[in-house]
Parts: C-alpha cells; structure tokens; sequence
C-alpha cells in the first residue's frame, strides 16, 4: 500500500554535541547537498535558501506508517512545510493531510491520491476558524473538522445545512490532565485550543441536537517534541482509553480519535524517537473495531529533510567578539530565536572573492551569527567555535525542514524572501 519512496534520501547524521560547543564540519552536509548550495551560491546574487529533498521526507513518513498498526493513519500537518515539492513526496507515504487554512487546504486537495474516493483525506483544525474557512471546509467534504467551541460547532452547523450536507467533526478536548510526565504537558491549563475537559458533556449534548453535524470522535493534542517511545505510546493508549469512556458516557458513536503531533525532533545529540519500538508498543492499546486512530506529526517528517543556507555578507569584530553577518536571518529563518534552539551550523567554504579588497576572516574564534536585520533581536547562533569563516562563504543549518520558511519575518524590512528549491 505504501511505496517505496523514488530517489535516494539524503540521510542527515548530526554529530554528538561537543563541550564547548563547535560548528559542524561541512560533512554534515551531504555532498549532493552541498554541490548543489554552491551551484545556487553561483547565480551572482547573495544565497539565502531552502534546501530540500522530498526522498527523506517520504522515506520517514514510510518508516512511521510501516510501524503502526492498521488501525492507525499518519495525517501530515501541512503547517510544518508547505512546499508543494514536500506535499507532493509526502503524498504516497502519508493517509492524509491536517490543514489549518484554505491556502493549506488547497495544497492538500491538489496532490490528493487519484484512486481516493469518498472524504477528503483531510483533518482541519485552529482555534478561529472564519466562516469563509469553515465553509471551504464544509464544501471539500474533508475527514474531520476539529470544533474548537460551541460556537464552531453552530457555525459548522448552519454552513452544513444550507449547503444540504452533513459535516463530520470532532470535538478537540483540553484535558484536566494526562497521566504522563515530561515533555507531554500540555493539558489542564488554560487555554485558546478546544474545550475543557469539564465543560465537554455539556457542548456535546448541545451539539447532539444541531442539524448537519454528525459526530466522529475527539481531537487531543496533549503532546509536544516527546522524544521517548514509551510514553508516547502511553499517550496514544491514554487518548483511545480517554475517548471510548467519554463516547460511552455520552452517547456518541466513535469513529475517530485524534492523538495530534507531538513526536520530538532529536537536536544537539539528544537519542532519536524510536520509531520501531513506537509501533510496537502501540499495538498494545487496539480501539474497538470501527474506531480509526490518527496521529497528525509534521515537524516529525520533515525537519531533517531540509537546509537553509545563507551566505555571508560580512564578517567582523566587536569589542572583542566576531559576528558572522548573513544575507537572511529571522525573516528568512525565524525558528532559532523563537523556540529558543541551540541550532548549530556547518560553513561551506566558497574560494572566489571577485571584490577587490581584503576579505574579512575569522579564524578558531567564537562567533556569534546575525542576520541582516535592524535589531539585535536577529541573531540565529551565539558563541560557536568556527575554524574559518569568511565573507562570501556559506552558512548552512543542517535540520531546517519544519517551521523554517512558513516561520519567517518574511515582510520585515521588505528584503526578497528566501528562496526554496528541491535537490
């Protein structure tokens, strides 16, 4: 059912993490990588680019899939990388797609498989939904629609009828709690995302009584960058316990039952998720027949499908301190500085320097990487031990597949956004 993914996935082995802390070596970059960075670096224009290979992003999500069990779907959350190229490689590996707007929405329906019949492939989600969103929703017959509220719900409601339909939904949940520790602390808190778990008897009662709406099951995403198999397996069984005992107590007839992302991205020498051991574990935890289980990973199946590189437009000292400055920062890569990542780089030497002047240099030094932005806030690395960096060379961040471009400053001072391409 799942082909083998076309092509030769460049593999993307990151060295342990090194006190104090080193750039990579440029054979961090596979070589097919960094030939083709140095071919862009080449078109006469300072390079700020995506990078990606639609082969590792399709052979992770087969890996994945592989490992679970029938009863449960991997949807890719498109949010995570929204190039057609990635969706387009993703399609025959993944059981559909998680939107969260039209334009993703668009996305997903376009490399939708030929052979697919009946609902969309597609689970939306967002706590605002417009009526425009919803509506679009509504029309594309998609999956699973995850309600938000009450309101959602009457919203969904009236745009169903008066298109004479009947919208599948589920309703997201905020937790009281989940019986896990660690990375997976995302419930019981106040919260913008789905109802609270308290208050879910009563919404699912008023929902009962709404035309147009024929309710599937629940949507909990509990889980955030969980890098351990074993509770994350937990987790799943938890969510399938949790939504059979509520749909048993309040009547509804369970079909569906959502997980969310939550699978960690391994940075900086962290152990990998243990996919293998995932699914085996899983298996343990089987819903009762007819219940469909769907994990929703994106930053999962893409991270390390990609590289942004930039080159360096300056290099100089400070007050004792060098700064390598490059042509994109965060309006091009945002992701370091907003999540608090230690994303570590590899340079990629680049010999010709046709400007005729000296060519600033920093050598076994510490560097700090900056963007070309007017504020301090645009700073991507601090205080890396960089053998060589010179202006003109290359600054690669290996792992830059997930909330890279779509994560960008983009309009901020008005520069040309970064450009993206396929190996």
């Amino acid at each position: 059912m799942y082909p083998e993914p076309e092509g030769n996935p460049v593999s993307v082995q990151l060295p342990p993490s090194a006190a104090p802390r080193s750039a990579y070596s440029p054979d961090v970059v596979p070589e097919p990588v960094r030939r083709r960075l140095l071919e862009l670096a080449g078109n006469g224009e300072p390079l700020s680019a995506y990078l990606y290979d639609g082969a590792v992003a399709a052979e992770r999500a087969r890996e994945l899939r592989a490992a679970l069990p029938a009863w449960a779907e991997v949807y890719y959350a498109v949010k995570a990388n929204s190039f057609p190229g990635i969706a387009r490689a993703l399609a025959p590996y993944v059981d559909g797609f998680e939107v969260a707007s039209v334009t993703e929405l668009d996305l997903a329906m376009s490399v939708r498989k030929p052979e697919d019949s009946g609902p969309a492939r597609v689970v939306a989600a967002g706590p605002a939904k417009s009526v425009p969103v919803l509506t679009a929703l509504v029309r594309a017959g998609v999956e699973a629609i995850n309600a938000e509220s009450l309101l959602e719900l009457h919203r969904i409601s009236r745009i169903a009828v008066a298109e004479g339909v009947t919208a599948r939904v589920a309703l997201r949940v905020n937790p009281a709690g989940i019986p896990i520790s660690g990375s997976l602390q995302m419930g019981g808190a106040p919260s913008q995302f789905g109802v609270a778990e308290p208050d879910v008897p009563e919404v699912l009662r008023a929902a009962g009584k709404l035309p147009g709406l024929d309710l599937i099951g629940f949507h909990i995403h509990a889980a955030s960058n969980n890098l351990d198999a074993e509770t994350h397996a937990t987790y799943l069984g938890w969510c399938v316990d949790w939504s059979v005992r509520t749909a048993r107590e309040t009547g509804i007839d369970l079909r569906h039952v959502d997980i969310g992302g939550g699978i960690g991205v391994a940075f900086e020498g962290e152990e990998p998720f243990d996919v293998a051991r995932f699914g085996e574990l899983a298996r343990q935890f089987e819903p009762p027949a007819g219940v469909k289980v769907v994990l929703e990973p994106g930053r999962f199946l893409v991270s390390d499908c990609g590289w942004y590189a930039a080159e360096v437009t300056d290099v100089k000292a400070s007050y004792g301190e060098w700064f390598a400055v490059l042509r994109g920062g965060i309006n091009h890569f945002q992701l370091p500085t907003s999540w608090d990542i230690v994303h570590n780089v590899a340079v990629l030497p680049v010999d010709d320097w046709a400007e005729d002047c000296p060519r600033p240099t920093a050598e076994d030094v510490r560097v700090t990487v900056v963007g070309e932005l007017c504020t301090p806030e645009d700073t991507l690395l601090r205080d890396v031990l960089i053998p060589r960096v010179r202006a003109g060379d290359l600054v690669v961040f290996p792992c830059a597949g997930s909330y890279g471009w779509e994560f960008a400053m983009h309009s901020f001072l008005g520069h040309p956004v970064a450009r993206r391409h396929l190996l």
